[in-house]
């Protein structure tokens, strides 16, 4: 991608961003909360200063419409793992659309990518498809009920939009009180489903214990996101499935964040525990819409009975996708490359902090890296946090305070986002060290959509 000419140093953050807050302003009149996805609103990044549409994008970089380029760290809330419009996936996709994008008949590629995932996916024998992780995690529920019999379903993590997941905002959080999803109401969820779909706490096996000796003979399904950033409590997972075949009930992973980096099979073969079932989207085929839910014959046979059922669910261009993808994440050995890359960013980063003599560090897991600063006031992390957004964004670097890499960033993409992430710490670090931190930003403070379950 050749750079663009980019705005002189030093230029007002709002006019380099200037058309893409106009198209924010548009959007409010024609879409309700501006935006599709609330990961994608300017909120969640430093508003006034962040870019907010793009225009094109390839590898580890975008250009937004103001024509300004990005070294991205975000990569469409994880969707993209080869890279932003991959040549080998792009193509493949290319030559199904000469071949039709979708058929009246079905088509031999949902065969082909079921064989293919249940070679990397260790949990899968068969498989259904969506369009996205939120239907996927649907699918899974209505086929853990209909395959038990029961109504109930145990959760941990974020699972999507749909009403069998957010009927339990009308709930609390066993842990905070709050609602289970901190900043979500749930306006048009029916208060009669209060009640089909509790939270329990990742990392405490006996609140999940308790949960399913009190609704004993009830649960139809334990979901979770098995990990994040961090490594679950040692035998946790392990405890968690032997509880959900004592009691009966199909353990389904959600890996619909956290699959494909760790290993092409997902976090279950990265740690070793094989659950019953698994929802999958987002990398799996790097930016095209695509969904899946896979599992143990057993538990997804019982499907064939149940009304599942959507046309654009057998589209040809995310099958197509989907199996490129897979094939090049082995082609490439992503899993070693991922290691290296998270190692070294790691790295960078934690020299950057030192080199600007912030306190922190750079944690998480190889895949999943996030900043943390030890402040002396916690009433200053927003403000630090949106600092470092702000800072990053003026240099060219489009990032949250956590890190997701492709296989397309490079050796230079991390020497550079260390030697910006040097300049944004120092300015953190003079702001607190004058006490002015408030006053360095030009943004407002970025906002959190929702809390998470999982660590």
């Amino acid at each position: 991608m050749q750079k663009p000419e980019m705005p002189a140093e030093g230029a007002p953050q709002s006019q380099r961003v200037a058309r893409s807050l106009a198209l924010y302003r548009q959007a409010e009149a024609l879409i309700p909360g501006r935006t599709q996805l609330i990961s994608r609103r300017s909120s969640r990044f430093a508003h006034g200063n962040s870019p907010i549409y793009a225009s094109r994008a390839k590898g580890s970089r975008f250009i937004d419409v103001d024509e300004n380029e990005y070294l991205d760290w975000v990569n469409a809330v994880g969707a993209i793992i080869l890279g932003h419009a991959d040549d080998a996936v792009d193509s493949a996709v290319k030559a199904q659309i000469d071949r039709g994008s979708i058929f009246t008949l079905n088509s031999a590629l949902e065969i082909e990518l079921a064989e293919a995932l249940n070679e990397y996916i260790p949990s899968a024998e068969m498989a259904r498809y969506t369009k996205g992780g939120g239907e996927a995690n649907a699918v899974a529920a209505r086929i853990a009920r209909g395959a038990t019999g029961r109504d109930l379903m145990l959760f941990s993590g974020y699972h999507g939009w749909h009403d069998w997941y957010q009927s339990a905002n009308y709930l609390v959080d066993p842990e905070s009180g709050e609602f289970p999803f901190a900043g979500i109401e749930p306006i048009g969820v029916p208060p009669a489903l209060a009640g089909s779909a509790l939270p329990f706490v990742w990392g405490d096996l006996k609140n999940l214990r308790d949960l399913l000796q009190a609704h004993q003979g009830e649960v139809a399904g334990i979901m979770l996101e098995p990990m994040r950033s961090q490594l679950p409590p040692h035998g946790y997972l392990e405890g968690v499935k032997a509880l959900a075949k004592a009691h009966g009930a199909v353990l389904i992973f959600d890996e619909v964040s956290c699959g494909f980096r760790p290993r092409i099979g997902g976090v279950q073969a990265f740690l070793g525990v094989t659950p019953d079932m698994t929802v999958l989207a987002k990398a799996m085929s790097n930016g095209y819409p695509m969904g899946a839910v896979v599992g143990a014959r057993a538990v997804m046979a019982p499907a064939s009975r149940m009304f599942i059922s959507s046309s654009y669910w057998s589209d040809n261009l995310g099958l197509a996708a989907s199996l490129t993808t897979l094939r090049e994440l082995d082609r490439r050995n992503s899993a070693q490359r991922f290691e290296e890359i998270g190692d070294a960013l790691r790295q960078r980063l934690n020299q950057a902090l030192a080199e600007a003599g912030l306190a922190g560090a750079c944690r998480g897991m190889f895949w999943e890296l996030a900043l943390h600063f030890d402040l002396p006031d916690e009433s200053l992390r927003p403000i630090a946090n949106t600092l470092f957004i702000q800072e990053m964004a003026r240099r060219g670097i489009h990032c949250n305070v956590s890190f997701k890499a492709t296989l397309a960033h490079s050796a230079a993409d991390i020497e550079l986002t260390g030697r910006c992430a040097t300049e944004a710490f120092a300015c953190i670090k003079a702001g607190l060290d004058s006490g002015d931190l408030p006053q360095l930003l030009e943004s407002d403070l970025t906002q959190e959509p929702f809390r998470r379950l999982v660590r």
